[in-house]
């Protein structure tokens, strides 16, 4: 299986997605769970301190070891690190306030807005299918939203804001990876990820700015507290799932195509569905169930135009 996935970028790049979605999810339902009793600061950087031991351990000495520090392009890699930094923050201050399955729906405005860039910024080829694929998934989205209703909250636009940093990090990602590893990225995204947050928490970490009504507030600006024992498993598994997360996405778009590989994180919107219902107690109203369902199948039909337009490349090539 994995010499058949390695003579093929596009099946590689979609392997490498899906593995790395079940493991972001398991931080997302982590994270949400923990937003109620800690700073998001302080979990971000115990997470990224134990994401950067997990993919030491099990990453780095597959991948040359603390080689793969080396690098002619710090200064790409910083800003990087920064989309990353902040599309994570977005997103983290979305799920505080939102429920899980909103959260995540709204979030995949990024997959769209990934394949249109890929365009704009990569010149790759998108065919009118897909574009009106595009634009269903766009529509599903605004349903979720609901801007204009009574069901719209303002939180909502920070998994938007998310979409657009995780978008442009990817482009990047496409445009860097052909020279830096998938391993070399994981471990500068972690390393920003730390200093970012040490900073904020020398700040803030007192708490004095503690007292939000919001929960989105509250969850950025809480005082931080050293973690309760039963807690420490959880921090564990988010660090777990955060460095093999971060090296698989990475993986995924440095060897293949964005318009291939962003499809695949469409399943993040079923796993957050049921991850909110047995974790959180949340059940989608019919209108989001919509919304993710018009997401959903776009991205199955993107899917299957990828897997067709593969078949009719094959054929000529046979024939030679």
């Amino acid at each position: 299986m994995l010499k058949t996935l390695s003579a093929n970028p596009a099946r590689l790049g979609a392997f490498c997605a899906a593995v790395a979605v079940a493991f972001f999810a398991i931080n997302d339902t982590t994270i949400k769970f923990l937003s109620g009793d800690y700073a998001l600061h302080e979990v971000v950087l115990f997470r990224s301190v134990l994401g950067l031991i997990v993919a030491s351990v099990i990453v780095f000495p597959f991948a040359g070891g603390w080689q793969v520090l080396k690098t002619q392009r710090l200064v790409l890699h910083i800003l990087r690190g920064l989309l990353v930094v902040a599309a994570n923050i977005f997103f983290f201050l979305g799920l505080a306030a939102l429920p899980l399955a909103d959260a995540v729906a709204i979030f995949f405005v990024s997959p769209l807005l990934i394949t249109v860039f890929s365009v704009v910024f990569l010149g790759e080829y998108v065919g009118p299918r897909r574009w009106a694929a595009v634009a269903i998934g766009f529509v599903g989205v605004l349903i979720v939203q609901r801007p204009g209703t009574e069901a719209f909250q303002v939180a909502s636009l920070l998994p938007v804001l998310a979409a657009a940093c995780y978008a442009g990090l990817h482009m990047m990602t496409r445009f860097i990876g052909k020279t830096e590893s998938a391993a070399t990225m994981t471990v500068y995204i972690q390393l920003t990820f730390i200093v970012i947050c040490v900073g904020f928490g020398l700040v803030v970490g007192d708490g004095r700015f503690a007292e939000q009504e919001n929960p989105s507030l509250a969850f950025l600006f809480r005082a931080w507290v050293w973690p309760e024992v039963a807690d420490l498993w959880l921090f564990l598994m988010i660090g777990f799932a955060t460095g093999l997360g971060g090296f698989f996405i990475s993986q995924a778009y440095r060897v293949a195509e964005p318009a291939v590989v962003a499809p695949f994180e469409y399943l993040a919107l079923p796993i957050a569905v049921v991850a909110g219902y047995f974790v959180f107690g949340e059940v989608p109203d019919r209108a989001t169930f919509a919304g993710i369902a018009l997401i959903l199948g776009a991205g199955l039909f993107i899917i299957w135009r990828e897997a067709r337009a593969d078949q009719m490349v094959d054929v000529p090539r046979a024939r030679r």
